[in-house]
């Protein structure tokens, strides 16, 4: 597989599955030898500023500008999504999807969230809250442009844990609906001991050390082509600095501790071939959903999918039974 390939996700999974005590033997020396204080940085510009959208740029809470794409149908729109990216992706995730979502009349919107794409701080870590306001301040403004429309929250992975972590928060956005495909809730209580520990050390002790997935046999899908082309992409983050890991491990944390707090009528899709997400935690996650038993919030299962289920061959399946949710609320049926 082409180097790069196999970039979104892996870095997290490079720096975890470290082998026989290795990882943490050169971590400990690194420790010994620096003894310093944790220097990951949570980045927020200082300046208040009215949040507007502006052509292709949202400007958030704090005066941060993030680049931001729309793809709009032809005609009537009946409803609008608004697409938050995976780790080390960005808005471009949604560029096949959103043809195929404004076929059936819904809108989409996705911008490149801070840290990533073409925010001015690409590979720092944002900040967990701060993510979530992002997408309060951005839900709110595509609100107020479209009143009448019903209004969805799609995250992918990181952009799950952050629709999570946002809609638990103090300041929920109001939304009609919520897709979290295969979100992040791979939280440090659901990880080995040694996986904790190494990732804290080095996150206290050389958090400017960046890792990379390339060393992994590791498939996030099964369309090697898309998969060639983001290994191309200079927006997609080949490397990754540990204080980024040790920052998204954070926004696990929370996104996977909220969900009994989850109260939205709710859309959880997963694939079985998911080597990025292990399973065991975002089953527990949808366990302990409020409102599963109510069907309110319901979880579909994809035996053939793997972690990029909206971009893998058989998206166009996921893609209609989300539309199917959509548009009826009922349960659609999986493929085999």
């Amino acid at each position: 597989m082409d180097p790069g390939v196999v970039s979104i996700g892996m870095n997290y999974l490079s720096f975890q599955k470290c082998r026989r005590g290795l990882c943490l033997l050169r971590l400990s020396v690194c420790f010994m030898l620096t003894a310093c204080s944790p220097n990951f940085i949570e980045f927020q510009a200082p300046e208040a500023a009215a949040p507007a959208i502006s052509g292709s740029i949202f400007t958030t809470f704090d005066s941060t500008e993030l680049s931001l794409r729309a793809w709009l149908p032809s005609d009537k729109i009946d409803g609008v999504i608004i697409a938050l990216h995976g780790f080390n992706d960005y808005s471009n995730f949604m560029q096949e999807p959103a043809l195929f979502f404004n076929r059936h009349r819904l809108a989409v919107y996705a911008y490149d969230q801070r840290g990533f794409g073409k925010s001015k701080t690409p590979g720092r870590w944002g900040g967990a809250q701060a993510l979530a306001d992002d997408l309060v301040t951005f839900t709110a403004l595509i609100k107020a442009a479209h009143p009448e429309t019903p209004l969805y929250i799609l995250g992918e992975s990181m952009g799950g844990a952050v629709t999570i972590t946002a809609m638990t928060g103090e300041n929920p956005p109001e939304v009609d609906g919520l897709i979290l495909v295969a979100p992040a809730v791979w939280a440090r209580s659901e990880m080995p001991f040694y996986q904790r520990y190494a990732l804290a050390l080095a996150a206290y002790t050389i958090p400017w050390v960046k890792v990379t997935g390339e060393a992994l046999d590791i498939t996030p899908s099964d369309n090697t082509e898309m998969l060639r082309e983001l290994g191309r992409d200079p927006l997609v983050i080949k490397e990754t600095r540990v204080d980024a890991l040790y920052g998204l491990s954070n926004l696990m944390d929370k996104a996977y501790a909220a969900a009994e707090q989850m109260r939205d009528r709710l859309l959880l899709v997963y694939g079985e071939k998911d080597e990025i997400i292990p399973r065991e935690p975002v089953l527990a996650f949808h366990q302990r959903l409020p409102l599963r038993s109510r069907g309110k919030q319901q979880m579909l299962l994809y035996d053939q999918g793997y972690h990029m289920l909206l971009r893998d061959l058989q998206a166009a399946v996921v893609m209609e039974d989300i539309v199917a949710w959509i548009n009826s609320g009922t349960e659609p049926a999986a493929y085999p």
